[in-house]
């Protein structure tokens, strides 16, 4: 599998210096600017060929491009538990928010159950981007029909100083607003997350069109 032949071959030299404004941090000779729909094309393809494994194991990547079609893969992969090893052997390589975000395990959905004790040594991480990503998979898969409380509990419990965990909690808190209002608006009357967070939760859900009118008016009322 020559991946990074191909993936110069695919290279948008326009769109890898729009995009390099888009993750700060990230040099911008490690990008080669591969599009994302691309990237997504290629993770399906490349899933298929058991040598995929062999692309896995060659961390660190020089290439920005190259985590995000490692995130890629990764959440094509169809084994919970292979899955769950590939993921924590990339975890701590991720130096930015996008290759991070990037990654959305499809088999997660059929094994949340199992996967909440992985989720709640995710979010303990002093890895940021290890904690964020842990704090996405709340936001993902534990908000909606089966929503529990606790979750939101696990999430207001994370006090950090880093910009891209205090950010991802704020969304977490956000979109909970939106899909679970009544039981977390008390996080924010009762004041439990850090100033920061509750200001930048109450203006993101202000922002979303999945609140109404009258609660983004409750909400600017308890701005601190």
């Amino acid at each position: 599998m020559e991946i990074l032949e191909e993936l110069f071959e695919l290279k948008d030299a326009e769109y890898a210096k729009f995009h390099s404004n888009l993750i700060p941090g990230v040099p911008f000779e490690s990008i080669i600017g591969v599009r994302v729909p691309i990237l997504r094309k290629l993770g399906k393809k490349y899933i298929k060929n058991p040598e995929y494994k062999e692309f896995l194991k060659e961390l660190p990547h020089k290439y920005y491009d190259e985590n995000v079609l490692h995130g890629i893969v990764i959440s094509e992969i169809k084994d919970y538990e292979e899955c769950i090893n590939e993921l924590e052997a990339f975890l701590p390589y991720i130096d930015n928010w996008a290759v991070c975000d990037i990654i959305s395990p499809k088999v997660f959905k059929k094994n949340k159950v199992k996967l909440l004790d992985k989720i709640n040594t995710l979010i303990n991480s002093k890895h940021i981007y290890t904690c964020r990503f842990g704090l996405r998979m709340i936001m993902s898969l534990y908000l909606d029909d089966d929503f529990k409380r606790e979750y939101l509990d696990m999430a207001a419990a994370i006090k950090s100083e880093e910009y891209y965990v205090n950010m991802m909690i704020a969304w977490l808190f956000a979109t909970a607003l939106a899909k679970q209002w009544d039981e977390t608006v008390k996080y924010i009357e009762e004041k439990r997350l850090d100033k920061w967070v509750h200001n930048k939760t109450i203006q993101k859900a202000r922002e979303s069109y999945r609140i109404t009118g009258e609660q983004k008016e409750y909400l600017k009322g308890l701005k601190v």
